[in-house]
């Protein structure tokens, strides 16, 4: 009698912590993932003493996958940057722009042990930037937005970075998907690949674009633009799927470098991609929203993938703890074994082994597994906070106590089954006392303003630096060694620019004084002491660390480790 009656609890439980998210159909999943899902691989890759038990976990386990907010991190902002004599360090809370320098010409920019080396700033720059070597060329890569009004060209930018003192712009690709890759533009270094999907305006159509980099990473050469998932490509594949419905956001590859899994955040579906055969992509899968041929249902916006290629660490797209409606917090991350399609299995399942709700964050966006000192963590960073991004979710969030503004976290997944969050990359600005001083500087304006997007670290294998584009706050660097204390040695928070960029997403026909949104991963170089990546108005920076703050004396920033 108390088994049926835990049951019934937990089944009540996670069906209500779904509902209103249009998630009924993962709950039923959980609940029965226990039960039914009794073959979930064991990954090599887990070290957890008790990873054997993965695979026959019942439903009541379920139960502690979500930790109450009892068992949140206290509220305390990350330790600050020690600035030097010679930097323009912030003149307000850790991460602020005061609402005085939030005019035309008015705001300067902020830096803190990185100084600016080069620019490009061109057309401006979009949401994603990734990089690659071939020897004897360094470059780098990123998106600009779809708008082609004023803009001098389009499409994704390539920069030689080889001498980073002159970045030199040397080709401009337009094929389909690189047209406006939205968040899904990323590289492969062992196959070395560069791809996207086709997400014009964050929603775009079947279409998967892969370039070779090997020969000249200067100039991309394209291998296929190919649409997916068409009745075209399932008779020519015999691809088992009903009903595709391929609509592009974010992505990324598996490590092998053999399956492209891409995303859409609405309705939420992911659908892994065969890439074996660069000409010829296949769709392997989708497990999307009310589906009628998948009992996992989700609102993912980004994922990544383990080193063998067996676990997918992908997000929930939910809302926070502070939400208008009062609804229980869906904002997660799940881990989930995805080695039926690493396998090539016919009909690949996705299977849940754990599920962790984040409820002093909303809109979870993507996720980076790494080890620290051979121990397994996962980076989870959302790009909302307690309340969402209005004005009302600050407010509310700040009467709550809980953080205005989103973070990147650490969590501890020894046990994969229950990962444990360790530490926030939590500022001053999102601590609740600093509210009445903070809420100001957004007036008048929504959508995202301080806070994290994403992030990288320098390698993923043993990570001791973490680097985050926080939007209006600029590019902040954590010294992650300790993960349970992580520490802020740099940043570097850009000027607002004077005049529009057309290729941005952000101040794209008007320059009225906001800040920069600096939203891409970032490219850290050990060898050089230096940090490229892209804000969306300035367009693509090369920074070098000041002061001797990093690398640490243990930094390597391996090919391919980075996200």
């Amino acid at each position: 009698m108390k088994k049926s009656s835990e049951k019934k609890s937990l089944d009540t439980i996670c069906r209500g912590r779904f509902a209103s998210l249009g998630l009924t159909s993962l709950a039923a999943a959980m609940l029965a993932a226990g039960a039914a899902n009794k073959s979930v691989a064991s990954d090599p890759e887990a070290v957890a003493p008790d990873a054997e038990a993965v695979a026959s976990e019942d439903a009541e386990a379920m139960a502690h996958r979500r930790p109450p907010p009892s068992t949140l991190l206290p509220t305390v902002n990350v330790p600050k940057a020690a600035c030097q004599r010679e930097d323009n360090p912030e003149t307000g809370f850790q991460g602020q722009v005061p609402a005085s320098m939030r005019v035309p010409g008015g705001f300067k920019g902020f830096n803190c042990n990185l100084q600016l080396v080069s620019q490009s700033r061109g057309d401006g720059a979009s949401w994603q930037h990734a990089w690659f070597s071939d020897g004897k060329h360094d470059c780098e890569y990123y998106d600009t937005a779809s708008n082609t009004v004023g803009r001098s060209h389009l499409g994704v930018v390539t920069i030689d970075a080889t001498d980073p003192i002159s970045p030199i712009p040397t080709a401009f690709l337009t094929s389909t998907s690189m047209l406006d890759p939205w968040e899904s533009l990323k590289v492969n270094d062992r196959r070395q690949l560069l791809g996207a999907v086709s997400a014009t305006n964050g929603n775009g159509g079947p279409q998967i674009d892969l370039y070779d980099v090997s020969g000249d990473c200067r100039h991309p050469q394209l291998l296929s633009s190919f649409s997916v998932g068409t009745p075209e490509a399932n008779a020519e594949f015999g691809t088992p799927i009903a009903n595709p419905q391929i609509r592009g956001h974010e992505g990324s590859f598996s490590p092998d470098g053999l399956t492209y899994y891409g995303t859409d955040l609405f309705p939420g579906y992911i659908y892994p991609m065969d890439i074996s055969d660069t000409l010829h992509p296949k769709m392997l899968a989708q497990w999307f929203t009310n589906s009628t041929d998948s009992a996992i249902v989700q609102a993912t916006h980004g994922l990544s993938i383990s080193e063998n290629g067996n676990r997918a660490y992908f997000t929930i797209f939910g809302s926070g703890g502070a939400n208008s409606t009062g609804a229980a917090a869906t904002n997660a991350f799940i881990i989930a074994d995805v080695s039926d399609v690493q396998n090539r299995q016919p009909n690949p399942q996705l299977k849940i082994i754990s599920l962790t709700i984040i409820p002093d964050g909303s809109a979870a966006q993507h996720t980076i597994p790494i080890k620290v000192h051979g121990k397994p963590y996962v980076v989870e960073v959302d790009e909302g906070g307690a309340g969402g991004n209005n004005m009302t979710g600050w407010t509310t969030a700040c009467t709550m106590r809980q953080p205005p503004w989103n973070m990147a976290r650490i969590f501890d997944v020894k046990d994969e089954r229950h990962p444990v969050v360790v530490s926030e990359m939590r500022h001053e600005i999102n601590l609740p006392h600093n509210c009445a001083s903070v809420i100001p500087d957004l007036a008048g304006i929504s959508g995202f303003t301080y806070g994290s997007h994403y992030c990288s670290v320098d390698n993923k294998k043993d990570a001791t630096t973490l680097v985050c584009g926080y939007f209006e706050s600029g590019i902040r660097v954590f010294d992650i060694r300790d993960p349970a204390n992580p520490k802020e040695i740099a940043y570097f928070n850009p000027p607002s620019v004077t005049t529009p960029s057309p290729g941005s997403q952000n101040n794209q026909t008007a320059a009225k004084g906001r800040p920069d949104h600096c939203s891409s991963q970032s490219h850290l170089d050990a060898k050089r002491g230096m940090l490229y990546v892209t804000c969306q108005d300035n367009g693509f920076y090369a920074l070098k660390f000041e002061h001797g703050v990093w690398p640490f004396p243990t930094s390597k920033t391996p090919p391919g480790e980075s996200n």
